[in-house]
């Protein structure tokens, strides 16, 4: 009687096990009960901008998300106001921000107290591009011989727009300015579609816009594209214009300009995201990246199509985080 006791309260522990094993595996993964709030720590119109607002609705069109993304520009203090807005709503997985260069630059600079760790990092969705700009009616054809011009002129002749202060637009300005052994006039703008209307008005001298933002106006015949500030150029033979593809810029090294900068494309969400909430977003833009539409979207836009997620992610972050540190050191951008 005993031994028949024991089988079955065996028997009816195994099956206890068996069912919350059972439940367990039938538990849906976490998925946004409420709107996902997607901030844009820059102003509109600008790359950053102008990736968030298409995932906004390329998730909506394909039926991606069961909540809509609503897109936030809060773009204070050069990014700081997007920043700290995530980095203060700890433990709200319904908020995700969408990263430039100034996840690194703005903190050096400004003394604001955030960093890139006190968010969690989602994914690289890409790397963005650096374009020389000038306008179309601009009697400079080639880098070289706009470069030469800088050289060859009074300090502060040329105007370059940019956008922020002592963020990437500046930085790269000052490389330019090292190498050419002469100083430019940097007038900085809210967003990158704001410095490209002034280059388009003929405001500015210059600008070096990523090629999302200034896409439209060189297919207009507004803007000329000089040089790509990568090490090889853009891998993309569909014309643009009339006459030009993005893989016909030549490098700016090949003008003699000694520049080089790559910008992030990337996706954080608040401190204290759980492991299945992260793995909701990364499934995300998996998705997202395999449509169609991504991929005409990088090619619009000129992207290095170049995604990281997880530790090598971190991994790019920290190496990246201390080649700003030196470029603001040299550019003399530090906050004292």
């Amino acid at each position: 009687m005993k031994t028949s006791k024991r089988i079955e309260t065996r028997l009816r522990a195994g099956l206890l096990a068996l069912a919350g094993a059972c439940a367990s595996l039938g538990a849906a993964a976490w998925e946004p009960s409420k709107p996902i709030e997607f901030v844009v720590p820059a102003g509109t119109g600008g790359g950053a901008d102008q990736m968030a607002r298409f995932i906004q609705g390329v998730a909506a069109k394909n039926k991606l998300t069961a909540q809509p993304i609503v897109v936030v520009n809060k773009s204070g203090g050069a990014g700081a106001e997007g920043f700290l807005d995530v980095k203060n709503d700890k433990g709200n997985p319904h908020k995700i921000v969408i990263t430039l260069s100034n996840l690194f630059t703005t903190p050096l600079a400004t003394g604001v107290p955030f960093n890139w760790r006190d968010l969690t990092p989602v994914q690289m969705l890409a790397l963005d591009q650096f374009v020389l700009w000038v306008n179309e009616e601009s009697p400079y054809k080639t880098a070289k011989e706009y470069f030469e011009a800088i050289k060859a002129g009074a300090p502060n002749q040329f105007k370059m727009g940019g956008t922020g202060s002592k963020q990437e637009d500046q930085i790269i300005t000052v490389m330019l300015e090292k190498a050419a052994g002469k100083k430019m006039t940097y007038v900085p703008f809210k967003g990158g579609g704001d410095v490209a209307v002034q280059l388009v008005g003929k405001h500015i001298d210059s600008t070096v816009n990523n090629p999302i933002e200034a896409e439209s106006h060189w297919r207009a015949g507004k803007l000329r594209a000089l040089c790509v500030m990568d090490k090889d150029r853009l891998a993309y033979k569909e014309k643009v214009t009339a006459t030009q593809a993005w893989a016909d810029l030549p490098t700016c090294a090949t003008a003699g300009i000694p520049v080089e900068y790559l910008m992030l494309r990337g996706v954080f969400t608040t401190p204290g995201a759980t492991p299945d909430q992260v793995k909701y977003y990364t499934d995300l833009f998996t998705k997202i990246r395999a449509l169609p539409e991504w991929k005409e979207f990088l090619a619009k836009g000129a992207f290095k199509d170049t995604a990281l997620a997880g530790q090598p992610f971190v991994d790019w972050l920290g190496q990246n985080e201390q080649m700003h540190r030196v470029l603001m050191k040299e550019a003399g951008f530090l906050a004292r």
